[in-house]
C-alpha cells in the first residue's frame, strides 16, 4: 500500500454526518426539499437518518446492508477503530480545520454510525441492500444521487470497467443529477482515468462539471463531479 496517504486494507463501514454531506456536495437543505434522494453507497453515514427527520425523502443503499442489527453496528465500531489507528500515522496528509484532531474526528464518525444504526432499527425500509454495479431501482427513480468516498477513492481495487458500469447505473436511476465526491484516491491523487471518463460522459450527452467544494479534510479532496441528464 502507499506510504503517502491513508492506508486502509479494506473497504470500511464508516459514516459521515449530515452536515458533512451538505458541505462535501455544496448543497443546501432547501435544494433537497421535494426531491427523491439516493445515497449510494451510504455506508454508516447519518445523511439518511437525519435527512428524513428534517423532512427530506432520502434512501440509502450499500452492500453492507445485507448484514443488519448489532452485527453491522459492531463492524462499524471495529472499522472506526481501524481507521483511526491508520489516521494517526497519516494525519499530516489531512487538514485539521473541519475537525480539531483525531479524537474529534472519531467522535463525528461514531455519532454518524450511531445515528445510522438506530435509524436502521426504526426505519429499515430506508436502507436497501445492493451490490454495485447493479441497482434494484427503476429508471429515473430518484431526482438526485449523492455518492461519496467510493468511486475514485478506492481506485487501487476498483477497475476502470467497474467505475464505468457503476456510473451507467447511477445515471440510469437518476432523473436530474449525480454528484460524486471526491475525485481523488486514498493517496490524494486525481483519479488516473478521470479525463477519460469525462470525455466518455460528454460523448454520451451528459453535462459534466467538476466543482470545488468548501469541504476539504483529506488534502486535495476538495472537488466533486456533477453529472446532469439533459432530458
Amino acid at each position: 500500500m502507499d506510504k503517502i496517504g491513508l492506508e486502509l486494507d479494506r473497504v470500511v463501514f464508516i459514516g459521515r454526518t449530515f452536515e458533512e454531506y451538505l458541505d462535501m456536495f455544496s448543497i443546501t437543505l432547501d435544494e433537497l426539499k421535494d426531491k427523491k434522494v439516493l445515497d449510494c453507497p451510504a455506508g454508516a453515514c447519518s445523511f439518511t437518518a437525519i435527512g428524513n427527520k428534517k423532512g427530506l425523502d432520502v434512501t440509502a443503499c450499500d452492500i453492507a446492508y445485507y448484514h443488519q442489527g448489532e452485527a453491522l453496528k459492531n463492524k462499524g465500531l471495529q472499522d472506526v477503530e481501524h481507521a483511526m489507528k491508520k489516521m494517526e500515522k497519516a494525519k499530516n496528509h489531512f487538514k485539521w480545520d473541519y475537525f480539531k484532531d483525531v479524537d474529534d474526528l472519531k467522535k463525528h464518525r461514531l455519532n454518524a454510525l450511531y445515528d445510522c444504526a438506530n435509524d436502521m432499527k426504526e426505519n429499515n425500509e430506508h436502507y436497501i441492500s445492493v451490490t454495485l454495479p447493479e441497482l434494484p431501482f427503476e429508471d429515473k427513480a430518484f431526482d438526485i444521487i449523492l455518492s461519496a468516498h467510493f468511486l475514485f477513492t478506492y481506485a487501487d481495487r476498483l477497475s476502470y470497467e467497474f467505475h464505468l458500469k457503476t456510473l451507467h447505473e447511477l445515471l440510469r436511476v437518476a432523473k436530474e443529477e449525480v454528484r460524486i465526491f471526491p475525485v481523488v484516491d486514498l493517496e490524494g491523487k486525481r483519479y488516473e482515468h478521470l479525463d477519460k471518463i469525462l470525455g466518455y460522459l460528454d460523448e454520451k450527452g451528459f453535462d459534466v462539471e467538476e466543482v470545488k467544494a468548501s469541504y476539504e479534510f483529506q488534502a486535495h479532496a476538495n472537488s466533486m463531479l456533477i453529472i446532469k441528464n439533459k432530458d
